[in-house]
């Protein structure tokens, strides 16, 4: 009886441990992790990473243990310049051979309103890592038509200094604006 009590308790733990865990991923087709960065002082360049991926974890069923970690490919960078995309992946900038991924690990997030927060976390490009906060706008969700599962919709905003990484050292803040603005659309289902 013991054993049997024993067993069920473990098997009731279990299935509140695994319906507490949510964990959620980008869909790739109807997300995009881009950038813009000002050139010359007088126009505004925008390219985006073409592969990455960002995973959403919570044990908590208010999301307040929220965990999101992003990776991107730095040989995915495209700005539609092929010739510009080789020189960004070049040790002039992002070194894509010696460093061939970026990533984002949060650390906190703020609720600010209904649907705006502050998501804190670790930048990690160029082999360098610093704390940046970036601002994230719930659209909400839906159910999508066509395999039944609920999709929440995101935008998130930022910018970071390439000096902080050291990225284009070469390049003076007249050629190349240090301030680069981060810019994600970003859709998420539950795994």
């Amino acid at each position: 009886m013991k054993k049997l009590f024993l067993s069920l308790a473990m098997m009731l733990v279990f299935c509140v441990a695994s319906y507490a865990q949510q964990s959620w991923s980008n869909d790739p087709a109807h997300s995009r992790l881009g950038f813009t960065v000002k050139h010359m002082t007088i126009s505004e360049v925008s390219g985006r990473f073409t592969d990455f991926s960002v995973k959403v974890k919570s044990e908590k069923a208010d999301l307040s243990d929220l965990k999101i970690d992003v990776t991107a490919q730095i040989g995915s960078i495209n700005t539609d310049i092929e010739a510009r995309d080789k020189h960004l992946k070049s040790a002039d900038f992002f070194d894509a051979e010696k460093y061939p991924t970026l990533t984002f690990v949060s650390t906190s997030h703020k609720k600010i309103t209904n649907n705006k927060f502050k998501l804190m976390g670790n930048l990690t490009m160029h082999g360098i890592t610093k704390f940046i906060t970036l601002d994230v706008v719930y659209f909400g969700e839906v159910t999508n038509p066509m395999n039944q599962k609920k999709v929440y919709g995101f935008k998130v905003t930022g910018v970071v200094k390439r000096s902080n990484y050291n990225l284009g050292s070469k390049f003076g803040n007249a050629m190349i604006s240090d301030n680069i603005k981060i810019v994600a659309d970003l859709e998420f289902s539950k795994d």
